[in-house]
């Protein structure tokens, strides 16, 4: 799902995560059978929880405590996205919004 607790609460925080189509907060209690859709760019990854723990655990336990619905998509990661040499510097503005309409990423206002 996410890497850091930080990263979570700042989905949180930007409407990514939501629940009963309603965007949640960070501090939200879940209960098993609680579905989940995450936002991410180009997918969107729909979570059920199956059982909670009580305190924080780590990746290999937590991926147990829920199932993945998601429907079948090509993530970009798994696309071959061209990659900027080294030593070419930073891209400019112009390149920058290339890449990331290429990304599939929107600019949300």
């Amino acid at each position: 799902m996410f890497k850091t607790r930080s990263a979570a609460t700042e989905a949180c925080r930007a409407g990514k995560i939501k629940i009963d189509g309603d965007p949640v907060k960070a501090s939200l209690k879940i209960s098993p059978g609680t579905e989940i859709h995450i936002s991410r760019p180009g997918f969107v990854v729909i979570l059920e929880v199956v059982h909670t723990h009580s305190k924080r655990v780590g990746p290999p336990v937590a991926r147990k405590a829920y199932q993945d619905h998601s429907p079948e998509q090509i993530k970009p990661r798994e696309v071959g996205l061209p990659v900027r040499e080294r030593g070419t510097g930073r891209p400019t503005k112009r390149e920058r919004r290339q890449l990331e309409a290429l990304r599939g990423y929107i600019k949300e206002r």
